[in-house]
């Protein structure tokens, strides 16, 4: 079992940070938290076994520091007797108990937000379709006050399913493939207005535009982490009863754009109102025109029939044959000895294609900076590494005569890369040379981008106290131009089963690929992609600027 407990707390000692708070100070108000409401599957009586859904209780604070004293949580579930069935699973993050009809945990400290409980709940046999019951936890401790959490409990009720679209993985810059929407509801009851959630890569848009679709601004220097992502919202009115399948009554397209490489689409239908909250500026245009819904036979019914929100959305991905070519920087300073000069040291992307690591997080590319002889690196830009003059690990930063420095997830289709360094010139050397590489990480250096059609101008040189800068072809010939379906890790077409990755920034391959969230995100569609999960598993910041790198 998981348990949280400070082992200062349960010696009877008080740890630094986690002291009580004082007897002249107010108590923390600490406040419990749940879902609102949570659906049940009926009960299927003799012909299987019910499903569960997992209700789970948190508590919240705003405190800056830490509350140390034991906290006991309650949930009283005799009101649910004879309609829900409860479980609790055994692991859990505080010590808890089940005994008769009531839940009781104990845990030691309080953070911003601290999982309490997770319960599986079931419909009970006999339980009428449309019952609801309230499930309740309160909480105590001394020197806190707590505000309890409902969470209102109900046999059936509304399941929207998303059909699996039909759609063309391999694709050409300027392609376009019509975007089928099909969806029904298999649960108890009507939903009363639908929202379509739509979320495309920087690459892959929608031709047609509507009056009543929302559609994202491009706010990437307020909101970094939605970077690489686009998201329509479109409303509609109509009452979806059980058993009914409809379908879109107008025109989506899907267009690969002149930039497009590895792309990515997520679609999902939600209760109007009850969809995920968008963390982007959304804006919606005045055309005339208005997308509709029509009804289909039944008989056409998506084949997933359960009440469960995790089937509301699906994702496909998309191999777009383009190139992206990086060209190293000629650099030339000049200085006396004893002064320090600063050098921009980096290169850039003539495209035509971006390319996004968005499934794995993994950097892009790196520059492998070679500094000039009689040259000490006296300020070293964030994100690089010092390496030794064969490639291999430093500790000291300053001072090297060698740097590794890579990008983030994402390169733009026409990004720059310029890396702040600043260099004493402790001799002065005519013509010292010294050198810029960019290509993907390999062991001890760079490798060239098998996406990159000219692997000639990867490599410039870095002189100081030099005539000219002539650039100097990497020991590479360039090889055919490869389509998405060459960066690693990145196979197209529907995902099944996600996994959810984080960039290491250690310099390790690349996986390529998209950020996976289809089934595993549930209903959060859009907001936070990346997926995974922005702030709490993979935030994978995008323009983490130095000067102008992304």
């Amino acid at each position: 079992m998981r348990k949280r407990i400070s082992l200062l707390a349960a010696a009877g000692l008080v740890a630094v940070g986690l002291a009580a708070a004082p007897a002249n100070a107010a108590d923390p108000v600490f406040t419990l938290t749940s879902p609102a409401e949570i659906g049940l599957f009926p009960h299927p009586g003799q012909s299987g076994k019910p499903r569960t859904s997992t209700v789970d209780f948190r508590v919240e604070s705003e405190a800056e520091e830490p509350f140390g004293n034991q906290s006991t949580y309650t949930i009283d579930l005799s009101a649910l007797k004879g309609i829900v069935d409860v479980t609790l699973p055994k692991e859990q993050f505080a010590d808890c108990k089940l005994v008769a009809t009531t839940v009781t945990c104990k845990d030691w400290g309080i953070w911003h937000g601290s999982p309490v409980v997770s319960l599986d709940l079931a419909a009970a046999e006999g339980s009428k379709l449309g019952t609801v019951v309230d499930l309740t936890m309160t909480g105590s401790a001394e020197g806190a006050t707590f505000k309890p959490a409902t969470t209102k409990v109900k046999v059936g009720g509304p399941d929207l399913v998303m059909e699996k679209a039909d759609l063309k993985a391999k694709l050409t810059p300027g392609e376009t493939q019509p975007l089928p929407i099909v969806f029904g509801n298999t649960g108890t009851e009507s939903v009363k207005g639908v929202a379509l959630e739509l979320g495309t890569t920087h690459g892959m848009g929608l031709v047609e535009q509507y009056d009543n679709c929302a559609y994202s601004e491009d706010d990437s220097e307020s909101q970094p982490w939605n970077v690489g992502w686009g998201t329509t919202v479109c409303t509609f009115d109509n009452e979806i009863k059980p058993g009914e399948v409809w379908e879109i009554a107008g025109a989506l397209t899907l267009k690969a754009a002149p930039h497009a490489f590895i792309e990515g689409l997520i679609y999902g239908v939600h209760e109007a109102g009850s969809q995920p909250k968008s963390t982007q500026k959304l804006s919606t245009p005045r055309t005339g025109k208005k997308l509709g819904l029509t009804a289909r036979s039944a008989k056409a019914a998506p084949r997933t029939a359960d009440l469960d929100p995790w089937n509301n959305q699906h994702e496909f991905d998309f191999s777009v044959k383009n190139t992206a070519d990086l060209v190293a920087t000629p650099t030339s300073l000049k200085g006396k000895a004893g002064e320090t000069v600063k050098a921009g040291v980096g290169f850039r992307n003539e495209g035509p294609a971006w390319i996004a690591y968005l499934r794995s997080g993994e950097d892009v590319a790196m520059a492998d900076i070679v500094i000039p002889a009689g040259a000490k690196v006296t300020k070293v830009p964030e994100f690089c590494r010092a390496a030794t003059a064969s490639g291999d690990y430093r500790e000291e930063q300053l001072g090297a005569p060698r740097y590794f420095c890579p990008t983030s997830h994402v390169i733009g289709e026409k990004e720059n890369f310029d890396f702040p360094f600043e260099l004493k010139i402790e001799k002065v050397i005519a013509n010292a040379t010294g050198s810029v590489t960019v290509g993907g990480w390999a062991p001890n250096g760079t490798r060239p981008a098998s996406w990159d059609p000219n692997h000639a101008n990867n490599k410039a040189a870095l002189v100081i106290n030099g005539k000219q800068v002539t650039p100097t072809p990497a020991p590479t010939t360039p090889g055919p131009a490869p389509t998405a379906s060459t960066s690693p890790s990145a196979t197209p077409g529907a995902s099944a089963t996600p996994s959810p990755g984080a960039g290491t920034g250690n310099g390790k391959t690349p996986n390529g690929g998209l950020a996976e969230t289809g089934a595993a995100t549930g209903p959060v569609l859009i907001a936070g992609v990346a997926l995974v999960a922005a702030g709490g598993a993979v935030f994978l910041a995008f323009r983490r600027r130095v000067t102008g790198r992304a």
